[in-house]
């Protein structure tokens, strides 16, 4: 494969993002959102897209696209449908195409198969941050917020509570 050649493919990288992505969407969602990488004019492409269920009616103003079957490519969760022999009728949500562009590597098409938005950095075109930096401890950052940086202060006394003195607040505080 040459340099230019793996210019028009998804890194792996870009492929596990593309990954989180669908799953993040089903999750959201809640229906299964396949996501399918496709190769068109030595350019790859991911399509994000709902199966529809037998009984579901279509939808004239959506688009619809076909889905699996033999040596369809997929990332993500497969919502436990068969895409290596079955092929589905899905209703389109969206998609990204790679391009020789220098200044837009990606193309993101909206609901319509229509020019979204482009980008470079393939993170700036998806709904959800897809890294896996780890996150700031909140009650660090809560007691830093607050200026507490002494310890708590030790309460006298014992009643027949047996919480030392401390309250406890159920509800609003008024």
């Amino acid at each position: 494969m040459s340099a230019s050649d793996f210019t028009l493919n998804f890194t792996e990288e870009e492929l596990i993002m593309l990954g989180k992505t669908a799953d993040g969407l089903s999750a959201y969602m809640g229906k299964s959102v396949l996501a399918e990488i496709g190769m068109d004019d030595e350019a790859e492409w991911v399509i994000f897209a709902i199966p529809l269920g037998v009984d579901e009616e279509h939808d004239d103003k959506a688009v619809h696209v076909q889905m699996g079957g033999s040596g369809a490519r997929f990332v993500g969760g497969r919502g436990g449908l068969d895409l290596d022999t079955d092929i589905y009728d899905c209703r389109y949500l969206w998609s990204i195409q790679i391009t020789d562009d220098p200044e837009a590597r990606f193309v993101r098409l909206d609901e319509h198969g229509n020019e979204f938005d482009f980008s470079n950095d393939l993170a700036e075109l998806l709904p959800f941050e897809t890294t896996d930096e780890e996150l700031p401890d909140p009650d660090l950052e809560l007691a830093e917020d607050l200026g507490d940086d002494q310890e708590p202060e030790d309460f006298e006394g014992d009643d027949d509570r047996g919480d030392h003195g401390r309250h406890t607040h159920k509800g609003p505080l008024h």
